[in-house]
């Protein structure tokens, strides 16, 4: 019914200069829920302004349930877009901008578009507030105002382009759980824009990463996270960020070892490790905040010194000395103090190892996920 399939798709302006979506091909199943993150201007919400109608590409094609309609007018693509601004006519009630779209693209009768309305008013909530106009409504309102009028024209595609931004945190995870509780009910196939990764982790069946216009990674989130096709990818998912160290590669005696001129160094034991780093002087190795842990003498522990205790409620963030905005996230019961020379390690099973120039990933299951010519 909604499958959304993008093939080659490309968007340029100012007559060429400026590239922002650069030959992304991505498919997305009938009834699937897709988040899409990124960086600002990474052409996340050009690419959903194209499936949309509303930005020509300039080449490459859109199709929806098998049919080209790159060169189908937005109004008559069946699809419905929910805008980070709400875009709703301050001048109409909420009724009125609920039963808009009826009126300009089905053939309904007035009294079908009215229970039509009632009905999805009543999903929303928000049927006490279909008399009342935009100006009198709190912003989790109108975003309820703007998903039911998206929701009424019951659309083979919903499109989101960061509709939370404007809520303040707590309300945007319960809207969050509404849009989850939503797309499970209606079961329609859905792509949501979003600048937060959390967002993107916890509502999407599958997470598409773009950068510089480009498809780096999609697959599901959890594999996105745990496999990670490159650097960028590994660092741009998870919060903290994923720790880097530019180390070298040494091999004596049949044992390799991941050092630096600081005095790192690290035996690895794991054979797939040995196998990636084989052949290589340097090497990329990336490891999360949560899979650095306090150690012992004699279990690979690393030295190093604490720069900031930083508590965050369960938790402390524990700021050190092993490079650049090093985090290791311990128990709030690990408390070290400031300057304190300290011991940590990780587990092999949760490193990461990238090309010291490209970035790509040594580690990565290309079956997992789907790759960025897909």
């Amino acid at each position: 019914m909604g499958t959304v399939t993008l093939d080659n798709l490309e968007k340029r302006y100012d007559n060429g200069q400026i590239v922002a979506v650069d030959d992304l091909s991505l498919e997305v199943e009938d009834g699937e829920f897709v988040t899409v993150v990124g960086p600002s201007g990474c052409g996340k919400s050009t690419t959903l302004r194209m499936i949309a109608g509303l930005e020509r590409p300039t080449s490459g094609n859109v199709s929806i349930d098998g049919e080209d309609v790159t060169d189908v007018h937005a109004r008559k693509r069946d699809v419905a877009m929910v805008f980070q601004n709400y875009a709703l006519y301050p001048h109409k009630t909420v009724y009125q901008n609920m039963a808009f779209g009826l009126r300009m693209s089905t053939d309904l009768s007035k009294d079908e578009r009215e229970d039509k309305v009632y009905e999805t008013a009543e999903m929303m909530d928000i049927e006490e507030l279909l008399d009342d106009k935009p100006g009198e409504l709190s912003g989790g309102q109108k975003q309820r105002v703007a998903l039911g009028r998206a929701i009424v024209r019951e659309p083979d595609v919903f499109l989101f382009d960061e509709p939370l931004s404007n809520l303040d945190a707590k309300l945007r995870t319960t809207m969050r759980t509404e849009i989850q509780r939503l797309q499970n009910e209606l079961g329609t196939t859905s792509i949501y824009v979003t600048h937060d990764q959390e967002e993107a982790m916890t509502m999407g069946d599958r997470i598409v990463i773009l950068d510089g216009g480009e498809l780096q990674q999609a697959g599901v989130p959890t594999e996105v996270y745990t496999d990670p096709v490159n650097e960028f990818v590994g660092g741009f998912i998870g919060s903290p960020s994923m720790n880097f160290l530019d180390l070298d590669v040494e091999d004596s005696g049949g044992a390799t070892r991941l050092v630096d001129d600081r005095g790192f160094a690290y035996d690895l034991t794991d054979e797939r490790l040995r196998n990636a780093v084989a052949g290589r002087t340097s090497v990329r190795l990336g490891v999360r905040p949560e899979d650095v842990e306090m150690a012992e003498r004699g279990e690979n522990a690393v030295e190093t010194t604490v720069e900031v205790v930083e508590p965050v409620g369960s938790d402390n963030y524990l700021h050190l000395d092993l490079g650049p905005d090093f985090i290791a996230r311990v128990g709030s019961r690990v408390e070290p103090e400031y300057g304190e020379v300290v011991e940590v390690t990780f587990a092999q099973s949760d490193l990461h190892l990238f090309d010291a120039d490209g970035g790509e990933s040594l580690l990565h299951d290309a079956e997992m996920s789907t790759p960025p010519t897909a």
